[in-house]
């Protein structure tokens, strides 16, 4: 039988989709159903580690919330931004630069073949597929080479959502607008209207959602309240709104243009009492007891943008003075002598010279995943010795030490040049140690709630807030 879907949709970006996509596979789930995502193409710099190569990590903690295998399938097509005019393609969990070279509308309908191939063989094997679109599925000028909102729920005859942040202003007239705009084969796949991120007296809504569907026929199913502690990673940016300045450790992530994986930090959240911020300016850094270099997607260009702003000043300053850094990926290539790219894979550059290796990028990408413990650590990192966690790497660069005198210095602490310790620094290549919550207890002296505990608060979360019997109504 095929599955019956369920798609999200949105007004804007950051309106909601991926927050109450992931929900609502843990919901389905729990229903004793065979629930699996669905997100035809992802645009970001945050992907995961899986069987065939990588996807964009929503998807990915959508597959878990379903409790099923994250597959690429999940996902097909991930552009990850490069520049503000250029992505790198993955297509099927791997980087195909004869894509990023095409033309976008040429693209699109050479891939739609795939999207459409992936998405009938998830309807095949599930009983509920839970679809995410991307952006507004009322970009007019894009809708001629859809291949992520209402082409894909047409092709899926998917129960439609649109989830608009009320938080925002102006929630009624873009839910209208967004209804308007959509042929009308279009329009009569939306079942509903969600508004998000809402504060204050819900009686002050009336009469508008009875208005807007006297106007448009679409009743809303629901008024999700602000919730900002959630615990979800976030999908499209920083997460700026964090909590109060604490009286513990103070931690600064740097947050430069082409920052990459950032949600593997959101743990850093749940911490009680720690003081989290995304560092732009250089009395962040001062402030700082610890300062993460997070990955990037573009290490050359983001080097430059240190070195305008003065943070290389600050970030030397900072580890020179022996205080606890954490450099991943990207951040442990800045931290070398140089970055050398001799078949033009990324882009050359000199490095902040810190630690004594340099890096060379490789045509071909490192996809790994695995279970990692470090070797014996000292000072701030001590408490992670022999702590097993698990890890994944996305990488074209190979890291190797150099023939210097601090070279002594420098300890290899994970295998296969994956990492190493120098005085106060830890720089690994492994993503999402701080997902575990036996590293942040080790680490921070806190127990952060499990991933599960945060799917499952999802789930709760819009039980409570939908009408009962609207969720199950929706796969009929």
């Amino acid at each position: 039988m095929r599955a019956r879907a369920v798609m999200v949709c949105g007004t804007t970006s950051g309106a909601g989709k991926s927050f109450l996509a992931t929900a609502l596979a843990r919901w389905y789930s729990r229903q004793g159903l065979r629930v699996a995502p669905f997100k035809a193409q992802n645009m970001s710099n945050n992907a995961r580690v899986v069987a065939g190569g990588e996807m964009g990590s929503a998807q990915y903690f959508q597959a878990l919330a379903a409790r099923c295998v994250p597959d690429v399938r999940m996902n097909p097509i991930l552009l990850k931004p490069e520049s503000e005019t250029r992505s790198q393609v993955i297509l099927l969990g791997q980087r195909r630069d004869e894509l990023s070279a095409m033309q976008w509308r040429a693209r699109a309908e050479h891939l739609w073949p795939t999207v459409h191939g992936c998405l009938e063989e998830l309807l095949a094997e599930n009983d509920a597929l839970i679809i995410e679109g991307a952006g507004s599925p009322a970009e007019i000028n894009l809708q001629a080479t859809d291949l992520v909102n209402m082409r894909v729920a047409e092709a899926a005859a998917a129960a439609t959502l649109i989830v608009c942040d009320i938080d925002r202003g102006g929630a009624f007239a873009h839910l209208f607008g967004t209804h308007q705009l959509l042929s009308l084969k279009h329009r009569a796949l939306i079942h509903g209207f969600v508004l998000n991120k809402f504060r204050g007296d819900r009686d002050l809504l009336a009469p508008g959602p009875e208005m807007l569907k006297a106007l448009t026929g679409v009743p809303t199913l629901a008024v999700l309240p602000m919730w900002r502690e959630h615990g979800l990673p976030e999908e499209d940016g920083v997460f700026d709104a964090g909590p109060a300045f604490g009286s513990g450790l103070s931690v600064a992530v740097l947050a430069y243009p082409h920052i990459s994986n950032l949600d593997e930090f959101a743990p850093l959240r749940q911490v009680p009492g720690l003081s989290l911020c995304w560092a732009r300016e250089p009395r962040s850094i001062a402030a700082a007891d610890l300062l993460v270099l997070p990955g990037s997607k573009n290490v050359a260009a983001d080097l430059a943008w240190l070195r305008q702003r003065g943070l290389d000043a600050a970030v030397m300053a900072h580890v020179s003075a022996d205080k606890p850094t954490l450099a991943i990926c990207g951040g442990l290539q800045m931290l070398g002598s140089e970055v050398q790219d001799p078949l033009g894979v990324e882009g050359a550059a000199r490095g902040l010279g810190l630690l004594p290796y340099s890096t060379e990028f490789q045509p071909a990408k490192r996809y790994r995943h695995g279970r990692h413990s470090l070797a014996p650590l000292s000072g701030f990192w001590a408490a992670l010795s022999g702590i097993g966690f698990d890890a994944y790497e996305i990488r074209h660069g190979e890291t190797r030490a150099e023939p210097h005198p601090s070279a002594r210095s420098l300890r290899a602490v994970a295998d296969d040049h994956c990492g190493w310790q120098y005085g106060q620094t830890l720089a690994l290549y492994l993503h999402g140690m701080l997902e575990s919550p036996a590293v942040m207890r080790a680490l921070f002296g806190a127990n952060t709630p499990t991933l599960d505990d945060t799917l499952n608060g999802l789930a709760d979360f819009i039980d409570r807030h939908f009408e009962e019997g609207v969720l199950m109504s929706l796969l009929a």
